[in-house]
């Protein structure tokens, strides 16, 4: 019964709101008759003189309608006078806007009628002075006709059309992407088509990256409604008449390809490396390298760019390979290469360093990288007569390096003794002096042929000491010593249900020793352990024991670890020779003393930063592409990107540091807070809710922008731009063909 009487209850319940819905469909559609109606008479009032006078002097009406056999369009709107009704007038069935999205099918003929109705009605506004005029910047003015009917009865009745575009920090994006030559280099090294679209690879490439650096996303579907989005502030910053179809996922994919192919690419990142350096006056000194990696969702076959290879990411996915070369002090990116994720990373160094060598075009630049730079062969290529550089890195703890780390470490701790150790010292906040490092450097000759050519030449070996790595150290091994303490001890468990013993003392030294290897603490802890016999008496035999009946005795046999103890004499030592660590250079120590060698290589993090904004802010992995080719060319494509957001954090800082000033109301949850190293992204957050609005009423065009904070006003100048790349969007800019 209850569930009865729920079923009657729920069915009256969807009765009523079933009801209550058709009441509300019926009175929407009541409201939507009346008003239709109601216009339809005020167009009917001021169309019917007009379309009735080019009826009988057989011309065309105000909408320019054309005669045709079946009667005269005339100027109501959208009326249709029909020669055979009586005159009369009946309302023609227009499309709505969801309709025309769907473009639905249409004959022939009635698509050319229509067509030609369209333009006959602005060859007619355009002469009787209907639409009105635009002026330009350049003092030029133009008339405007309709596109359509729509706009048309909206110019007619006086009904304002208003656009409103939000555009942000995409004009100053542009404004520093065009500074620097993007758009230029791009048109000079990609060829064109002659049957391409007119928008050039330069102004697609500029556009899109400034999406990406706006809003994070590197998709290519997502660019059209973007630029439909923006078209009137896209088309005043670049002076040009864009369409959406100049952005549609075919085109962007053959960007893309042209980009993956070295014999651009190379020329596109060796003249904007140029036009950058000359630009803004960077200094050409010291270059960094390093490599990383990016995983995706794509499938590994053989041959292709994702493999599975050593991953910090995620080494259950498929991999590519990044190796890239900076510029330093702004970590800019100079040189990229784009690999298979399997590739080792030492066979990589040279070429980059070739490459970076062709752009900065200067002998002695410092090439600084981690261990796999200092193998033999790259600080022979960086010898060699075609780079002429100098290195820094550290030594590789393998080969000959490993056989003398040892010496070195127990002279570096005798020079330690006698207090003759070279320190480098800093202080706190609190003004205190801490010490960051300490060493001492071997001078020895290296040797080597490269291109047939025999070199010899002095290098020098720093042995240093670093107080809180070998903090970091010391706290691994005592992790390291106190989990092999407690395996070993638990190898012999107490007896129980369950726990299994060991009975032979070999195995028991085995899996010791296996765990002491295993934490790399051998020799360092001690254990003890016993042999226990438990002996038990049985009779031999089947059935009840008797006095008669013989015995036999059964001795079960357990190892047990009775202590583990670390042997503090060692340990002691050990922790002597922790943080210390071998770096090679071959600078000599008039231009870089150990301590700036020290300086320089802990500025490694500045490479590494490119790397996080790739894989942060813009989001590399996953790529959104499928082929090898789209997914090497987005990736260079990106870097790009990481060029312009760089160049924008280091001239910024470079500006605050030159005045002496510092920037406010960047942190939005502490507004008086004072920096004078503002990052990219908190530079760019700052031009939010920057909006566009057009207002088109009766032929003139009104454009208002949000007007610019005083901290807005500032980051500008503090970037060397103009306030009018915002100010100017309100000025109606005439664009040009491409």
């Amino acid at each position: 019964m209850p569930r009865q009487y729920g079923q009657r209850t729920g069915g009256k319940l969807m009765n009523r709101v079933y009801g209550s819905g058709w009441c509300t469909v019926v009175l929407v559609g009541l409201v939507l008759v009346l008003w239709n109606w109601e216009r339809a008479r005020a167009e009917n009032v001021l169309g019917a003189g007009a379309g009735l006078r080019s009826y009988s002097e057989g011309g065309v009406g105000c909408c320019g309608g054309e005669r045709e056999r079946s009667g005269v369009v005339g100027g109501g709107g959208g009326w249709l006078e029909a020669a055979g009704s009586g005159g009369k007038r009946r309302k023609r069935l227009e499309r709505n806007r969801f309709e025309e999205e769907k473009g639905r099918k249409c004959s022939g003929e009635a698509r050319c009628r229509r067509e030609h109705k369209k333009r006959r009605a602005r060859e007619v506004a355009i002469g009787k002075g209907v639409g009105g005029t635009k002026s330009w910047i350049d003092g030029s003015s133009e008339k405007v006709g309709g596109n359509d009917c729509n706009k048309e009865e909206r110019k007619g009745s006086g009904e304002p059309e208003i656009r409103i575009e939000r555009v942000d920090d995409v004009p100053l994006l542009m404004k520093i992407m065009v500074k620097i030559g993007l758009q230029e280099v791009i048109d000079n090294q990609i060829p064109t088509h002659w049957k391409q679209r007119s928008l050039s690879w330069g102004w697609t490439a500029v556009i899109w990256l400034g999406y990406i650096l706006s809003e994070g996303d590197h998709r290519k579907v997502v660019l059209r409604e973007f630029i439909k989005g923006m078209k009137s502030a896209l088309e005043a910053n670049t002076g040009l008449e864009l369409d959406e179809l100049d952005f549609t996922d075919d085109r962007l994919a053959i960007l893309l390809r042209y980009m993956s192919d070295s014999k651009y690419w190379r020329g596109i990142e060796e003249e904007l490396g140029k036009n950058t350096i000359e630009a803004y006056d960077l200094r050409k000194e010291t270059a960094r390298c390093d490599a990383t990696t990016v995983s995706g969702y794509h499938r590994a076959v053989e041959g292709g760019m994702f493999q599975f290879g050593n991953s910090k990411d995620d080494p259950s996915r498929p991999q590519l390979k990044i190796m890239m070369g900076s510029l330093d002090p702004l970590g800019m990116p100079l040189a990229t290469d784009v690999v298979a994720g399997n590739r080792a990373d030492d066979g990589l160094y040279g070429p980059i360093i070739s490459r970076m060598s062709s752009i900065l075009n200067k002998a002695g630049i410092l090439y600084v990288g981690d261990c796999k730079l200092g193998s033999i062969g790259n600080r022979l290529h960086i010898k060699s007569q075609k780079i002429q550089g100098h290195y820094l890195c550290p030594l590789p703890q393998t080969g000959e390096t490993a056989k003398k780390m040892g010496e070195w470490i127990e002279r570096g701790i005798l020079i330690e003794a006698e207090d003759k150790l070279i320190k480098f010292k800093v202080m706190d906040d609190k003004g205190t002096e801490e010490t960051k490092a300490k060493g001492y450097e071997i001078v020895c000759r290296q040797s080597g042929t490269v291109d047939g050519e025999e070199l010899v030449w002095e290098e020098r070996n720093l042995i240093v000491n670093s107080p809180k790595h070998a903090e970091a150290q010391a706290r691994g091994l005592e992790k390291r010593i106190q989990n092999a303490i407690t395996k070993i001890l638990g190898l012999t468990p107490a007896k129980g249900r369950g726990k299994r013993q060991i009975t032979n003392e070999t195995d028991l030294v085995e899996a010791a020793d296996a765990i002491l290897e295993q934490h790399s603490v051998k020799g360092m802890v001690n254990y003890e352990y016993i042999k226990e016999v438990e002996k038990q008496e049985k009779y031999i035999g089947r059935g009840r024991g008797s006095a008669d009946r013989e015995k036999q005795i059964i001795e079960k046999v357990r190892y047990v670890v009775t202590n583990v103890v670390r042997r503090k004499d060692v340990v002691e030592r050990e922790l002597q020779k922790l943080g210390w660590k071998a770096f090679v250079t071959d600078v000599p120590e008039a231009r870089l003393s150990l301590i700036d060698a020290i300086k320089c290589y802990r500025n490694e993090y500045r490479i590494e930063k490119i790397f996080n904004r790739l894989k942060s802010r813009y989001v590399i992995s996953p790529l959104f592409v499928k082929r090898d080719d789209q997914a090497e060319g987005l990736t260079n494509l990106l870097t790009l990107g990481v060029r312009v957001a760089t160049l924008i954090q280091y001239v910024a800082r470079r500006s605050l540091d030159e005045s002496g000033t510092t920037l406010t109301g960047l942190h939005l949850e502490n507004p008086k807070k004072a920096t004078n190293t503002p990052t990219c992204e908190r530079l760019l957050r700052a031009f939010s809710k920057i909006y566009l609005t057009t207002i088109e009423t009766g032929g003139n065009i009104i454009r208002h922008i949000t007007p610019l904070s005083h901290l807005q006003t500032k980051i500008l100048e503090l970037l060397r731009l103009d306030a009018t790349i915002y100010s100017g969007l309100a000025k109606l800019a005439k664009p040009r063909r491409c």
